[in-house]
């Protein structure tokens, strides 16, 4: 059976990250955008990060360009906005593709665990994928889903 667990993804610094290495902890998955009418989101989903990171969650930011051209920057700009913007500490990725046939071979795998209501397809930046601790998707979220109203569901999942 396939898990986050057998995927790698490159860092927003150019290195190789083993999803392997979050083996144990609860992870969430997000396409991300600097200039979206979602982008304020990152503010909750640092917020997220620093609440439960000591208890297991990571949160995992994937840039992507497919919506709008809403992230039209470099790495290095992604990284400096995020952080100047809005003191992101979690894990940020290089640019990806969620949808079409270079889709990131992680998107393709969340894709067919969550389906969401386009048979598949993600249909906007910000949409969320929540990983238990064995690598498995137990919930997709819309783009709407502000990140403060899915903590119930990170917390089910998290030690007490």
């Amino acid at each position: 059976m396939t898990t986050i667990h057998d995927f790698s993804a490159t860092t927003i610094d150019g290195v190789e990250q083993q999803l392997a290495d979050y083996k144990g902890k609860v992870v969430l998955v997000v396409n991300t955008a600097s200039q979206c009418g979602f982008t304020p989101q990152y503010g909750g989903l640092e917020k997220l990060y620093e609440q439960y990171a000591e208890r297991g969650l990571v949160v995992l930011g994937f840039p992507c360009d497919q919506f709008g051209h809403q992230e039209p920057g470099s790495e290095d700009e992604i990284a400096t906005f995020c952080e100047t913007s809005f003191g992101v500490t979690f894990p940020m990725f290089s640019k990806v593709e969620v949808n079409g046939k270079n889709a990131h071979p992680l998107y393709q795998w969340l894709k067919t665990e969550k389906k969401g209501v386009l048979g598949g397809a993600i249909k906007w930046n910000f949409t969320k994928f929540l990983v238990d601790p064995e690598g498995n998707v137990v919930q997709r979220y819309g783009s709407a889903t502000k990140p403060e109203d899915i903590a119930d569901d990170i917390e089910a999942l998290l030690p007490a």
